[in-house]
């Protein structure tokens, strides 16, 4: 399984094969929504790859609009905003493809809660979240001739580098 993991870490930098896994990922979450949670169901496999599709589509345009407009709202609930806004784009996929349906806002309330947390295990197992963090060496000391509170002699710049 760790072969597995590391194998999947180096591909998934490639974009077209990071899209893939991602939705896979969410291929599975909408299955195991469809089978644990009832009021979602769909038709066939096709129906299901559809919607993967369409969500995809809307989590890269429709989702970063609808969380700019509800910014103080997903402020003032401190993030759990999100899955409303993931509920609703469940529920309009449901709309758009024909053989997948969702009965009402609990069931793609709890729905994308379940595709929320497939997708976040999953990310973290495949490295997709993981923080990176690189590091040029220590910063240097003060120039010869500095004077605590003074600038450098010759330098004259206001420039804060981080």
């Amino acid at each position: 399984m760790p072969e597995l993991c590391g194998f999947l870490r180096r591909m998934g930098r490639h974009p077209l094969v990071n899209l893939l896994l991602r939705w896979a990922t969410n291929a599975v979450g909408l299955l195991l929504a469809a089978a644990i949670i009832p009021g979602i169901d769909y038709r066939d496999g096709t129906s299901l790859a559809i919607v993967v599709v369409v969500l995809g589509l809307f989590n890269a345009f429709l989702k970063p609009l609808l969380v700019l407009f509800a910014l103080p709202f997903v402020v003032l609930t401190l993030g759990f905003g999100i899955l409303f806004i993931n509920a609703l784009l469940l529920m309009l996929a449901a709309r758009l493809v024909d053989g997948f349906d969702v009965s009402g806002f609990l069931a793609a309330f709890f729905g994308a809660l379940l595709v929320s947390i497939v997708n976040l295990f999953f990310g973290n197992l495949l490295g997709e979240h993981s923080v990176r963090a690189r590091t040029r060496g220590a910063p240097p000391g003060p120039p010869a001739g500095a004077v605590r509170g003074r600038r450098a002699p010759g330098r004259d710049d206001d420039v804060i580098d981080i």
